[in-house]
Parts: structure tokens; sequence; C-alpha cells
């Protein structure tokens, strides 16, 4: 699972929003990282081993909404930065964490439904849709070779999604799912770089947490399946994990660029794809090879690129 929060940039003022702590160095900084997205490929083989029990994919949500809040504002609170905390903008913070439930949703039935694989290479096209929405709506420059590795990626896409039906490691519904949750994640992404200039990513994160949990658990007064204690183990992994890499990300982006930070998300398809194999035998396909490699050329050249358009986006 991707980081579902956008922050300020950390040079200037604290990815939390909280008091500054000790320095950490370059290097360190990309250790968290490498840790944050670790630890999310680990909450993603959790959701996609618990979703494979049946569980309904609202129940699924309401947990990791509930887990994530409590685990974040426990951290936070132990730490006496619980002002992070606090919401600003009511409505623009449910309006978003609407699309973060959406986003959730679409990733645990995505995830029933393709290897992870798969998962990764397609939810990966998340930076090539950002950067496209930030050139029509936030007024970004969108150069030739931009616009090329744009191109690049979602022929990517195409490739590793083989329409011709010469691998298997997926179907429709899985796809579709992934194209909803790129489509949630990306228009919140470019949304909350106007919503962090009033909220903190700390605040973001929770307060998308608890509408998670409240919608999940509202659900489940009409039907909810009951939990075995190896459910129960996987849902507190799953919302562990998934708390843990977005905090090992606020500590990442406090201490290097967010545009230092994000060329390391791509490791999740080795993590991922690692995993696939280790627990459910799956092995890439050429044309998965293939498509992935096409996004993963665009979305780092975009990703490395991300820096020399920093002061245009700061002057928006």
């Amino acid at each position: 699972m991707e980081s579902n929060s956008s922050s300020p940039d950390p040079r200037t003022s604290s990815a939390s929003g909280g008091p500054a702590h000790a320095p950490v160095s370059h290097l360190g900084a990309i250790g968290f990282a490498l840790a944050g997205f670790t630890c999310w490929v680990f909450g993603d083989t959790s959701i996609k081993l618990v979703g494979q029990s049946g569980l309904p994919a609202y129940e699924i949500v309401a947990f990791l909404g509930l887990f994530m809040a409590l685990f974040l504002g426990a951290w936070f609170v132990l730490r006496g930065e619980a002002a992070v905390l606090r919401p600003h903008r009511l409505d623009r913070q449910l309006a978003r964490a609407c699309l973060d439930m959406g986003n959730n949703l679409s990733v645990v039935i995505a995830l029933r439904h393709l290897t992870l694989t798969l998962f990764y290479i397609l939810v990966f096209t998340a930076p090539i849709v950002i950067a496209l929405l930030s050139s029509l709506f936030l007024g970004e420059g969108l150069h030739w070779r931009k616009a090329l590795a744009i191109s690049a990626g979602f022929a990517g896409v195409l490739v590793a999604v083989d329409p011709w039906g010469h691998t298997n490691h997926g179907d429709w519904i899985g796809i579709l799912a992934c194209a909803v949750c790129v489509a949630c994640f990306s228009t919140n992404m470019v949304w909350s770089r106007v919503l962090t200039r009033t909220e903190t990513p700390a605040s973001l994160a929770f307060f998308s947490g608890i509408v998670t949990a409240v919608a999940g658990f509202a659900l489940m007064l009409f039907h909810a399946a009951p939990l075995s204690p190896r459910l129960t183990a996987g849902l507190f992994a799953m919302g562990l994990f998934c708390a843990a890499g977005t905090l090992f990300f606020y500590i990442a982006v406090k201490h290097t660029s967010a545009a230092n930070v994000s060329q390391y998300h791509y490791t999740q398809l080795v993590t991922g794809t690692l995993l696939s194999f280790l627990i459910w035998h799956d092995k890439p396909g050429l044309f998965v090879l293939l498509g992935g490699s096409l996004i993963l050329v665009s979305g780092l050249y975009i990703a490395l690129t991300a820096q020399d358009l920093a002061p245009l986006t700061e002057g928006n």
C-alpha cells in the first residue's frame, strides 16, 4: 500500500507538523524510506492473505482504518505531538478520506484477483497519472521528455496486462480495481499538495483512518463475517505494518526531499515479487517483466526530475 499523504518540503518543516527532533543523515533517511516501503509490502501481503479468507472488503478496511488510527494516534500522543493530529478543515479532510477509503477498498479487491507482482506494476502507474494531473490542474510544466515518459508508462501497462492472453497473473476484476485504486490515490495526492498548506500529513492519515473505520464498521452492522484468532492476527499485522510504513515514510521525508525518497518506492516491486514467489509460488511472465520495466523506467524518470520541478510547484 502506498503512502496516502503528501508532505511539504521536509527541509523547511517537519513531515509530521510537530516539533523538530535530532537530525538524521541523508543515508539514514533513505534507510527509513526503504523500511517504510518494505513495511507497506508486508501490509499488502497481510491484506492479500486475509482477503483470501472471503472476509468482506469493507470489514478488512474497517480494521485497517481502526488499527492505523490507533497506532498513529498512540505514536504521536506518546511523543507529545498530539496537536499535529487535529484537522483544520473538516470538510476537505472528509472528502479526502472518502478517496482514501475508495483506494483501500480497491486495494483489497485487486489483491484478491492479482499477483503481488502485477499489482505493484499497475499501481506504479500512479506517479505517471499524478504527473499528468499535476500538469492539468496545478499548472506544472509538462516537457516533451516527461510526456514521452508518461506515454511509455501507459504502454507498459498494456504490455503487462497482456490482453492477448499469453499470461495469467490476474483477471479483469483485479485490473479494474487497480485502475480505481490508482485514480483515487492519484487524485488524492494531487489534492494533498493543496491540503498540506493547512493540514499536517499526520492529521490527514489519522483522520482518514478514523473515517475509514467508522464507515467500515457501519457497513458491518448489516453483515459481518466471524473472526478467527488467525484472521484477527492477520488484521492486526496488516494495520501494524501499514502504520509503521507510514511513520517510517514521515521520518524519511522529514530529513530529505520527497524526490529523493520517491525513487526508492520501486523497491516494493522486488520485495513484492519475492514474497509472491515464497508464499504463492508465483513467477512473473515475460510480458509482465517487459511491461513492468517500461513502467519502472518512466516512473523513475519522473521521480528523478521531480526535484527540478520543485521551485515551480512551490510557487503555485
